[in-house]
């Protein structure tokens, strides 16, 4: 009996890749070589898996020349780059790779955070270029962090283990918005409090981003959001690019209107806006809030585990869409 085949659309681990082909016929990218859209419907022909990354769009065009692909296992925690809804019409599992990367990325966005309120890469910038002549009362003063108004928007598992970092380590109040508001016994430990977004902006010293990406959250931060805030405030943003209009951050930037960003996502990343290039007030990072060894490893296991679990008869530890394999 023949062995499903499957797609490995970018470079991973090659162990994951050996695990994988114990199963499967896989045919994969060590190169990490850019496929065109043609491309990659070349390749999936007669594949029934796909192992991807957020950088892999599937979309319903897709999936209707792709007709035998039963499951795509995405090596992220977001899926704005799965066509859910597509997905559920023609019975395709989706799978994504959450809970391994919490801690990792709620470690790298509170440091972004810090890097921003106390000016780190722009003093960094000072001394190799030679600047630091002497000491000066003023020079590269920032704003402190400890016993600061920590605001979280998107209060998930990410935006939790952000607030628990805030409220413990450093002693910060924390207030957020989300759709839903926490059980009590959630918010206790932290003292986190529920506001609406408004009183989010207007009161929040350092506003931390990690809601998921949708049309719905698409430039949730705006010109108007970022006139909203306090002069003082910084802005970090480690969810999705799109979450924030990045030419109206530039400006808000620019002119001051907020004192500092980080931001490790950008829309239409790996682009980004050259803008953001000549502002000594922003912190910018490639996308790597998740970009520990021990972490990525777990994502692309995971990513490994839901695809031979959907093509093996078990049941994918994480999927997106469940409903897809009720019996029909």
């Amino acid at each position: 009996m023949s062995r499903p085949a499957v797609l490995v659309a970018r470079a991973v681990f090659p162990e994951v890749v050996e695990r994988l082909s114990q199963h499967f016929d896989v045919e994969a990218n060590p190169d990490d070589t850019p496929w065109s859209r043609e491309e990659l419907l070349a390749r999936l022909a007669g594949k029934s898996g796909l192992f991807a990354t957020g950088s892999v769009q599937v979309d319903a065009a897709l999936l209707d020349a792709c007709p035998q692909l039963r499951v795509v296992a995405n090596m992220a925690v977001g899926y704005n780059n799965l066509d859910i809804a597509a997905f559920n019409a023609r019975g395709v599992l989706a799978t994504n790779t959450p809970d391994v990367l919490t801690e990792t990325t709620a470690d790298f966005g509170f440091g972004l955070m810090l890097a921003a309120a106390r000016r780190m890469s722009e003093s960094e910038r000072f001394l190799r270029a030679g600047q630091w002549k002497r000491w000066r009362y003023d020079t590269l003063t920032g704003s402190d962090v400890h016993g600061a108004t920590l605001g979280i928007l998107g209060m998930g598992r990410i935006g939790q283990a952000i607030a628990r970092r805030g409220a413990l380590g450093f002693g910060m109040k924390v207030i957020y918005h989300n759709r839903s508001r926490l059980p009590a016994e959630q918010e206790a430990p932290i003292g986190a409090r529920w506001v609406d977004k408004a009183t989010l902006l207007a009161e929040a010293d350092h506003l931390v981003l990690v809601l998921p990406y949708s049309p719905e959250s698409h430039h949730a931060i705006g010109g108007a959001e970022l006139a909203a805030m306090k002069p003082t405030a910084t802005l970090t943003n480690v969810a999705r690019g799109g979450i924030v209009d990045d030419r109206a951050l530039i400006e808000a930037l620019r002119e001051r209107r907020i004192a500092a960003a980080a931001l490790d996502v950008f829309e239409g990343e790996p682009a980004f806006d050259p803008g953001f290039l000549d502002l000594p007030n922003v912190v910018l990072t490639p996308h790597i809030a998740s970009a520990t060894v021990a972490t990525r490893r777990a994502m692309a296991d995971l990513a490994a585990d839901n695809l031979i679990a959907a093509l093996t008869g078990g049941t994918p530890p994480t999927p997106v869409n469940p409903q897809v394999l009720a019996p029909r």
